[in-house]
């Protein structure tokens, strides 16, 4: 089943007979917010070896052996699987077929519109799929509200707009922000405009997406920035590399599309799926212009030796990593300079 925005937050409290719940979309911190939300509310905890599972994309084989599991303690197993893939499709119709007992949580940002996981877990009535995408306007003041308030303070009008302005690309990030600010100013505290202002950092808005955009724009310093803070929220090299060769890819094919069948750069864009997200549609524009498709090949290239390089023992993955989206930030500079 798709589950609507007013569903979600009790669905979270409380998954019921649902079996596989994937969590999909561009709010990386979001989807792990809710996978925590969902273990939590199933197991009681996030490290309880007898009733939480942790699998990588690269063991979803044994997902359904995992599922179908008895915990020896009693209660109900969760087995959650990061960065799932459509590879776990096949996996899951086995567990939606069978009489598993454990919840599956699957964890699958930037997952294409028309995945066929998605689909069949929105067709499953024992299944369900949730959108997480970034916040904004009056659902994102409320998450701003609702985190202090249950932090135990109060926030000025003045500085509820600010930090709605500053916070909600990415919900790790968002919340980090929020907690500092509940502990500066402290129990029963009231946060103002310039308590919040001296409290949250200028990294507070930033998420991996800022990181690649920036990257193929040519801003190295938001670049480096925001890719620093996505790694300090949890976002692991091999993710951060798959991330923009997906980026790397969607401007790939606007490009083929410009140059084969004439479009322009608006329209070309336009024919991607699933759609950029209105925000970033001026940045990837940007980047349209300073990527030709020969060096966009030369990057897909490139991200792809890195991931292989990442996953080999011994390598620096980080700094591979790190250096990797680094050169493409310098590139698109030198180029933006001309």
């Amino acid at each position: 089943m798709k589950l609507a925005t007013t569903q979600v937050a009790g669905f979270l409290r409380d998954p019921g007979a649902c079996r596989v719940v994937l969590l999909y979309g561009d709010d990386a911190g979001m989807i792990r917010d809710r996978a925590e939300m969902l273990v939590r509310a199933v197991a009681g905890s996030l490290d309880d070896p007898f009733l939480v599972a942790e699998l990588t994309r690269d063991e979803i084989g044994a997902l359904p052996d995992e599922a179908a599991s008895l915990p020896l303690t009693g209660g109900r197993r969760v087995v959650r699987v990061r960065d799932a893939t459509d590879a776990a499709t096949d996996s899951v119709r086995a567990i939606l077929k069978g009489r598993a007992p454990a919840l599956v949580v699957l964890e699958a940002p930037g997952i294409a519109t028309r995945s066929r996981l998605r689909t069949a877990l929105e067709e499953a009535p024992d299944g369900a799929a949730i959108g997480c995408y970034p916040e904004e306007g009056r659902a994102l003041e409320a998450t701003i509200r609702g985190t202090l308030t249950d932090a135990g303070v109060r926030v000025d009008p003045d500085a509820l707009s600010w930090l709605t302005a500053q916070l909600g690309a990415d919900r790790a990030s968002t919340r980090s922000e929020l907690e500092k600010l509940a502990l500066y100013v402290g129990p029963n505290g009231r946060v103002d405009l310039d308590s919040a202002m001296a409290c949250v950092g200028d990294l507070a808005g930033l998420s991996l997406d800022d990181a690649l955009f920036a990257a193929t724009t040519g801003d190295v310093a938001t670049a480096d920035r925001a890719l620093e803070l996505a790694m300090a929220e949890g976002a692991v090299p091999v993710q951060v590399l798959r991330a923009g060769l997906g980026h790397i890819q969607k401007l790939h094919r606007a490009r083929l599309a410009m140059e084969e069948q004439g479009l322009t750069a608006a329209d070309a864009m336009k024919t991607l799926r699933p759609p950029i997200f209105y925000r970033r549609t001026g940045a990837f524009t940007r980047s349209l212009s300073l990527w030709p498709l020969p060096a966009l090949t030369a990057a897909l290239a490139g991200l792809a030796e890195a991931e292989r390089g990442c996953k080999r023992t011994g390598w620096p993955d980080e700094a591979l990593c790190r250096n990797t989206v680094l050169a493409l930030a310098r590139r698109a500079a030198v180029v933006a300079r001309r």
